[in-house]
């Protein structure tokens, strides 16, 4: 197997675990749906808001998820800066436009979005991703109209066919341009289907795993604050 498609497997083995984690957490997914600030001044601010991996599912503690690290590493040009993170294992992007009123609590300068990888896996139409995505983004500005937004794109099962497959891994840089938003296409690379960097379900990346992905994160955020 070729090291793109390797990767591409894994990450796709990523994308159920979502789901599978959602049936696994209770109380722990009510817990993780109270959105965690780190709280300096009155510095910037960002919003993490995405599903299990933002939530950092499986990890001892949300100091060891990408979200802190990166924020650690921020913090070193930006002292004042502050996060919310509000991940919600096994989250749709219905479900995420359904709370979004409620954490859109605060003005942010910038907003993560990593959602809609739970969509695919309920065979949910695309185009109603895609609707839903373009509405987090929409009112996510019209609340804050300076907000700056990274999107981050998904894939979905090769079981749901070739045809659903690629429109599903298209509509992400779609409403990325669309919207005129930073885009990332996959936080994983590097660490989807590496052993070393995944915990015991061979899905979730473990800590050392979640170093990289805030890593290949930073220079977007890096770009977003300036």
């Amino acid at each position: 197997m070729s090291r793109l498609s390797y990767y591409g497997f894994f990450s796709i083995l990523v994308i159920f675990s979502f789901v599978a984690s959602c049936n696994k957490e209770g109380s722990e997914q009510e817990h993780q749906a109270t959105p965690k600030m780190e709280t300096k001044t009155n510095g910037k601010k960002i919003l993490f808001f995405g599903d299990s991996l933002t939530a950092g599912y499986g990890l001892n503690g949300p100091e060891e998820s990408f979200v802190h690290l990166a924020y650690l590493e921020l913090r070193k040009q930006y002292p004042d800066l502050e996060y919310v993170n509000a991940g919600v294992s096994g989250d749709t992007t219905s479900g995420g436009l359904a709370r979004l009123d409620w954490v859109l609590n605060r003005k942010y300068d910038v907003f993560v979005l990593e959602l809609g990888a739970n969509d695919s896996l309920r065979g949910l139409p695309t185009k109603m991703t895609e609707d839903n995505l373009t509405r987090i983004i929409r009112e996510a500005r019209a609340k804050y109209p300076s907000i700056k937004i990274l999107l981050i794109g998904m894939r979905t099962l090769p079981n749901m066919g070739p045809v659903y497959a690629k429109e599903f891994a298209s509509l992400f840089p779609r409403v990325s341009k669309k919207e005129k938003t930073e885009f990332m296409p996959f936080l994983l690379e590097g660490v989807a289907g590496d052993r070393r960097l995944n915990q015991d379900d061979g899905i979730h990346p473990t800590a050392e795993g979640h170093k990289i992905l805030s890593k290949q994160l930073l220079p977007y955020l890096n770009k977003l604050l300036k």
